[in-house]
């Protein structure tokens, strides 16, 4: 897919993985979309480097977890720009604990945000795409979609849910000639791990003995990921894991 002249809507644009895409998609010549809850500082600095590449930036404020938000984030980009011919759903956060400590609460507000969120974005972006017989839908996984990790059930859940909705939907919509990928990042640095409680030692122990590249990734390792999976136009339904080897390695 041509990027130029294009649009973007990002949920969870204003920070980490979000951020670093919305402003790849800007870089590549796209007005983009963020909708996220949050118009804070960080926010309008993600907007300020998006406009400063000469790109239009609308920020959104929508919570994931309500599906009238994820409709009207749509609709609103829509209005403003007249089409979606990305879709980066990005938002998302940690869910700790195991099965006896995971309140019901955050357990469905887990599966709200990160799974049911995707079901009502494509239910709203999808008749467009399919009108401009283009599209592109990128979700957002994780290493621990894929591997077993001790708590964090429901985040593991909700990611591992992530892939078969990529490979379901790139089934369906391949017709339309709509494309769905999915990226799963492993340890990256942003503020996930502290929310996640990732003390120096975890971070240390990873670096030393669980990568074998033996570093840390940063957002725009995923951002660049995500710009493939929107330019390529062979390429859907598939999950490709950005971890520095953290998945592949047996000893």
């Amino acid at each position: 897919m041509q990027l130029q002249g294009k649009t973007a809507l990002v949920t969870g644009g204003t920070r980490g993985i979000g951020a670093a895409s919305a402003i790849a998609f800007a870089r590549e010549g796209m007005n983009v979309a963020i909708a996220a809850r949050r118009n804070d500082e960080q926010a309008q600095e993600t907007k300020r480097k998006i406009e400063s590449l000469g790109r239009q930036c609308a920020m959104l404020a929508a919570d994931c977890a309500k599906p009238e938000d994820n409709t009207r984030a749509v609709e609103e980009t829509l209005r403003r720009f007249s089409s979606v011919d990305v879709l980066l759903h990005a938002a998302g956060g940690p869910v700790m604990g195991d099965v006896l400590r995971v309140p019901p609460e955050d357990w469905y507000r887990g599966f709200d945000v990160h799974v049911h969120a995707v079901y009502h974005l494509c239910r709203a972006a999808v008749p467009r795409m399919q009108e401009n017989k283009e599209g592109a839908i990128i979700l957002v996984s994780s290493v621990a979609g894929i591997r077993g990790c001790p708590g964090i059930l429901c985040y593991q859940a909700v990611k591992g849910a992530i892939l078969q909705l990529t490979r379901g939907l790139a089934r369906d919509l391949a017709p339309h000639n709509i494309r769905v990928n999915c990226v799963s990042p492993g340890v990256i640095e942003t503020e996930f791990h502290v929310l996640a409680g990732m003390t120096q030692e975890q971070r240390t122990l990873n670096v030393e003995k669980r990568i074998p590249l033996g570093r840390h990734g940063r957002p725009e390792h995923i951002a660049e990921m995500v710009l493939e999976m929107a330019r390529n136009d062979y390429l859907t339904g598939e999950n490709v894991t950005v971890d520095g080897g953290l998945t592949m390695r047996i000893a």
